[in-house]
């Protein structure tokens, strides 16, 4: 299977590489390693020089939880319990029939409402992305099977809004990056009214989440932040250079901390690309908004991902 590749941002500044000045500049840490890369600026090269950025480590940057059992990422020798269907919707944005995947529950009925996960996808990728190399379908539907997930719609949409939204062969020129900001008027004026409007959901906000893995990190963060009303519960995980700086993110805390359920922040300790999440997660703490900060032993890959959705996916909708 195809890894995928995250786009990238070159960040200097010594802060970000002197271990022991990070306690005593917090503020000023956030703010030199999380500068957002804007579209125009990116390009293979500079993802390049993000992962082979030297990766500092400070006292709070530890696992939170141990790693789920072994199989958990395997689908139940009789397959699914829940199922997984092509959904296709208009976009205004791209004058276009886009398509996603929806998983819907064991059991699923018209007759009963159901909260929503909407998960992103990363720079390489689509909505096959977590069904394919993440097998996000089998850790919710293990999850729902054991009692330890309530029962959702789960919506995987491509995140890229453009006419050719297919990956493509440089993941990293500017009109690909810059599709992945379309997405938001593509999710929240398009997207999510389809869904409610197809399927039986939970329409208030305590009821739907956002989570997303590396772009899609990113795109969790910029979206779900700047709209509370419709979200309650945000997973961003091993968050790209596409997020925005945390005071542009969170620039009233107080308000986010009074609207947000959860915040769940994660990041493997072998990825070149934590300072953007070390960078949220110092900011959060610095204004004491709630938030999991998880960092495990992972790189920018498939078991964090994974690892991070099945705990994610636990604390929803409770």
């Amino acid at each position: 299977m195809r890894r995928v590749k995250v786009l990238g941002e070159h960040i200097l500044g010594m802060i970000a590489s002197v271990k022991f000045l990070r306690p005593l500049c917090l503020g000023l840490f956030a703010a030199a390693v999380s500068a957002q890369e804007k579209p125009a600026d990116a390009s293979a090269d500079r993802a390049r020089a993000n992962f082979a950025r030297p990766i500092t480590l400070a006292a709070d940057d530890i696992r939170q939880f141990p790693e789920p059992p072994a199989d958990y990422r395997s689908l139940p020798s009789t397959g699914l319990r829940g199922r997984l269907e092509v959904f296709e919707y208009d976009s205004s944005v791209t004058g276009t029939r886009r398509k996603a995947q929806v998983y819907l529950p064991c059991g699923y009925s018209s007759g009963k409402r159901y909260p929503v996960l909407y998960l992103l996808h990363g720079i390489g990728g689509n909505e096959y992305e977590w069904t394919d190399y993440v097998k996000a379908q089998a850790i919710i539907d293990n999850l729902i099977a054991t009692g330890r997930a309530v029962p959702m719609i789960v919506v995987l949409p491509n995140g890229r809004a453009m006419v050719d939204d297919r990956p493509p062969a440089n993941p990293f020129n500017p009109e690909n990056v810059k599709a992945f900001a379309n997405f938001e008027p593509d999710l929240f004026g398009c997207l999510i009214p389809a869904v409610q409007a197809r399927y039986s959901t939970l329409g208030d906000r305590e009821h739907r989440a956002l989570a997303g893995l590396s772009m899609g990190g990113g795109q969790t963060l910029n979206f779900g932040l700047s709209h509370l009303d419709t979200f309650a519960w945000l997973g961003a995980f091993s968050c790209a250079p596409n997020t925005k700086p945390p005071a542009e993110l969170l620039p009233n805390p107080a308000a986010a901390r009074a609207r947000l359920k959860l915040l769940y922040l994660s990041c493997g300790n072998k990825d070149g690309l934590i300072n953007f999440s070390q960078a949220v997660h110092v900011y959060a703490k610095e204004h004491d908004l709630p938030h999991i900060w998880n960092v495990d032993e992972h790189a920018h890959d498939g078991d964090t991902w994974g690892s991070n959705l099945y705990q994610f996916t636990q604390r929803i909708f409770r």
